[in-house]
């Protein structure tokens, strides 16, 4: 008896004192660093459209969900169209493809682009 206790002592011993290995691994975790946004605002000459319902605010509409773009406002009465956007994340080449690929690239076209700060100057 004195046997079965001890053998049963021993293996409940052993058994309970089995800890779980910890494994270890080498990742290393990397945040990006957060880069400042570089907010840049263009003025486009938008040609093609016949409507402020269905060209403008459609126009509008696409660009306000570009990727980079903050910022979309386009005014049917004199062909513009004012876009603010992150230069980190997008360019003004970049926007006048995304309105010139609109309905398949065949309707609108942009015939100027200027940086809001030079219209703003040319104005004063």
């Amino acid at each position: 008896m004195k046997k079965l206790i001890v053998i049963l002592f021993v293996v409940f011993t052993f058994s309970c004192n089995e800890t779980k290995k910890e494994t270890t691994t080498n990742e290393v975790h990397i945040e990006k660093p957060e880069v400042a946004a570089n907010y840049k605002s263009i003025v486009v000459d938008i040609e093609g459209m016949t409507c402020e319902i269905g060209c403008a605010k459609t126009i509008e509409s696409k660009l306000s969900k570009f990727e980079g773009v903050t910022y979309s406002k386009v005014n049917f009465e004199t062909k513009k169209g004012q876009f603010t956007f992150d230069a980190n994340k997008t360019d003004k080449e970049a926007i006048v493809a995304k309105i010139t690929g609109i309905a398949g690239g065949d309707l609108y076209s942009v015939t100027k682009t200027q940086e809001l700060n030079e219209v703003l100057k040319n104005t004063k």
